[in-house]
């Protein structure tokens, strides 16, 4: 078991009015009033109020934490709906962080929201966490999560995971500066980032609406164990989650012994991470196509090959006209190249224009010179070209 006394010091005398509110609490051993001053005087931030961050800060507010902080930078999107919970049709367009900030304050008007709305950076993680008492994230991007891994360890307070993909949610504690010797931290379980474009978005891959409910309902509780002290919280433990089966298992993580303790966090996550290398980053080439230039490409006279390297359950969705299927796995094992055309140029195309950019430098440094790329991908060629491309 991995119990570790609470994060945060009791607050005030709970008012009459809390009392009331909190009473279920109350009735519980292990929270009682004890617990509930420690959740009025705790200070939380919420990394996100997208799919995660939105059962995350709903519970929290309702849990009665006084203090959320939220880091969010972006607008609402009508594909948020889906999973983003804490968001509305009203709120389309609007700064998550301004929506979510309004649903908090419906749930509980005495809590103290703090927007920061910037991107999480390496020049203000750390100051910004030594604000809070813990740290609970829900991005979805491998380079902000070693950002925060490293920020939290500098800061020296705890933090809640949490990842989802398709069906498939993860949940872990990680507390650097953990007493008793019990730190564990984010490169303990990840030492190593994973190759640029092995591990699709969730705006690519999909992912089931509900499953954000499950696993940020699970962050939250462990988040309410940090600051109260009771039960055995995740630290030292990965809790696996699988929608499809309806199975949770436990995987024991254990601190890396050739690991050195982080002192200070990295000048750039995003080179480390991948995500500005060269290779996928290939709209830069000769050749390379926006949506106008396709356009007219696509009504000259010369016939083209135009390939769609995304999956099939996206062709389903929308596909240009005239196109043909080549899913960028089969690219990348070699398959496609005796199948393409010869005596044409061949247009790659996906939704975003990552993976057509991938599928380009393998076909590329496989020989084939006239082969290009959509730069901007179904997303570019909806908003420039063609807006009744429905987008997804």
């Amino acid at each position: 078991m991995t119990i570790v006394d609470p994060v945060v010091e009791p607050g005030p005398e709970l008012s009459r009015e809390q009392v009331a509110r909190y009473s279920r609490h109350l009735l519980l051993p292990d929270v009682g009033v004890l617990g509930q001053r420690r959740l009025r005087n705790a200070r939380v931030l919420v990394i996100g109020a997208g799919g995660l961050g939105s059962p995350v800060l709903l519970y929290l507010a309702s849990a009665g934490v006084g203090t959320l902080g939220i880091v969010e930078f972006d607008d609402v999107d009508a594909s948020n709906l889906q999973r983003q919970v804490i968001h509305g049709e009203a709120d389309i367009g609007r700064p998550k962080s301004v929506s979510a900030r309004e649903s908090i304050r419906a749930v509980d008007s005495t809590i103290e929201v703090r927007l920061h709305q910037v991107r999480l950076e390496p020049r203000n993680a750390v100051n910004l966490f030594r604000q809070y008492d813990l740290v609970v994230d829900g991005t979805d991007n491998f380079a902000t999560r070693y950002l925060v891994n490293d920020a939290a360890a500098v800061a020296g307070i705890p933090y809640v995971w949490g990842s989802i993909y398709r069906f498939d949610g993860q949940v872990s504690v990680f507390w650097d500066a953990a007493p008793g010797g019990l730190g564990v931290d984010y490169r303990d379980l990840y030492p190593d980032p994973p190759a640029p474009g092995t591990v699709p978005s969730c705006s690519e891959a999909g992912v089931l609406g509900v499953l954000c409910g499950v696993v940020g309902s699970i962050m939250a509780t462990e988040a309410v164990k940090l600051v109260t002290g009771m039960g055995d919280t995740l630290l030292g433990r990965l809790l696996v989650y699988d929608a499809r089966t309806m199975t949770f298992r436990t995987v024991t993580l254990r601190r890396d012994p050739g690991r050195v303790r982080v002192s200070e966090v990295e000048e750039d996550y995003e080179v480390s991470c991948g995500v500005a290398s060269p290779l996928p980053s290939v709209d830069s080439v000769d050749g390379d196509l926006d949506p106008t230039s396709l356009r007219a490409l696509l009504d000259g006279d010369t016939p083209v090959a135009l390939i769609d390297v995304r999956d099939p359950v996206e062709w389903d969705i929308v596909h240009l006209d005239g196109a043909t299927l080549m899913p960028l796995p089969t690219v990348l094992a070699g398959d496609a190249v005796a199948s393409l055309p010869t005596d044409r140029p061949v247009v790659l195309y996906c939704k975003t224009g990552v993976r057509s950019a991938e599928a380009l430098a393998v076909l590329r440094a496989a020989g084939i010179a006239d082969v290009h790329h959509l730069r901007g991908g179904l997303e570019a060629w909806a908003r420039d070209v063609d807006p009744t491309v429905p987008t997804y």
